[in-house]
């Protein structure tokens, strides 16, 4: 089976993004994996440190590679977010697929170092694992947002230059910039516009695949330009929480009307709504 590097190599050379979906349990697993199996298309499931808390470190790592042997499928797994060495090393050890040091908030200096430290403790494991990190503060919330959260400047665009010197200086193997993105949803009025001209002016300078996180509330015509001008892997996960809890609420309200008590009766319908999600999302990300 091609490996995660592999699939991204051929998603550049197709000119489309491969989907990045968070999960904090197995029904958002099962949803995400159920539609990129019946797309046929390579998927990477990610886990914050909050959900590796609640799901389990290991636990994460044995659920998707299960999915993976049993169907022959390429789904991936991404330690997303993590803000301290140990807990990317806690990710590598466990032989996630790819792990985010998440320095953007830091002193530039300060998150080059962190960020080598990652790089070469990956490196030195032997496992495959990539390394993806940060420069321009997007925000950290996964929440529904009144306004753009204090500290982030859409006009602070991450530039070509801070792009090159940060990859040279740190070796990563995913870099994610500030395009006008930020991380949570907007109430009512979904996310700013994003600079598609930045992101053209980072794939003309830089080898090094871009990610683009905060995808939730990001209009359809920006993300096809974003993946045009040079996007591989896209970030979903705000508004897929929040489809989560509306779906899980029916669900629960209707199998309370029916006396229906069995989990995994009521929580199908769940997974069938994340399916679909999951599926009009990987679609449009592969047929720009």
């Amino acid at each position: 089976m091609k490996s995660l590097r592999e699939v991204i190599k051929e998603a550049d050379d197709k000119g489309i993004a491969i989907g990045h979906f968070n999960i904090s349990n197995l029904e958002m697993l099962k949803g995400v994996f159920e539609a990129a199996k019946e797309l046929n298309m390579p998927v990477i499931v990610g886990v914050s440190e909050g959900e590796r808390d609640y799901i389990g470190v290991e636990q994460a790592v044995a659920l998707v590679r299960s999915l993976r042997e049993e169907y022959d499928f390429p789904i991936f797994l991404n330690a997303d977010h993590s803000y301290s060495f140990e807990r990317t090393k806690e990710a590598i050890d466990a032989s996630f697929d790819a792990v985010i040091f998440d320095g953007a908030k830091l002193p530039l200096l300060e998150n080059i170092e962190i960020t080598k430290r990652c790089v070469d403790y990956a490196r030195a494991s032997g496992k495959d694992v990539l390394v993806e990190a940060e420069v321009g503060y997007i925000g950290t919330s996964s929440q529904v947002i009144d306004a753009i959260p204090e500290g982030i400047d859409l006009k602070n665009f991450t530039k070509k230059e801070e792009a090159e010197n940060f990859i040279n200086a740190t070796g990563i193997d995913l870099f994610a910039p500030s395009v006008g993105n930020i991380h949570g949803f907007i109430k009512g009025i979904g996310n700013p516009a994003l600079n598609i001209e930045a992101i053209r002016d980072l794939k003309n300078a830089i080898k090094t695949p871009l990610v683009l996180h905060g995808g939730s509330g990001i209009s359809p015509e920006d993300f096809k330009e974003a993946i045009r001008a040079g996007i591989r892997i896209i970030h979903i996960s705000t508004e897929m929480r929040v489809l989560y809890q509306k779906s899980t609420k029916e669900a629960i309200d209707e199998s309370i009307e029916k006396n229906e008590v069995a989990p995994y009766k009521y929580d199908a319908s769940v997974v069938e709504d994340l399916k679909n999600f999951v599926k009009n999302y990987i679609t449009m990300f592969s047929s720009v």
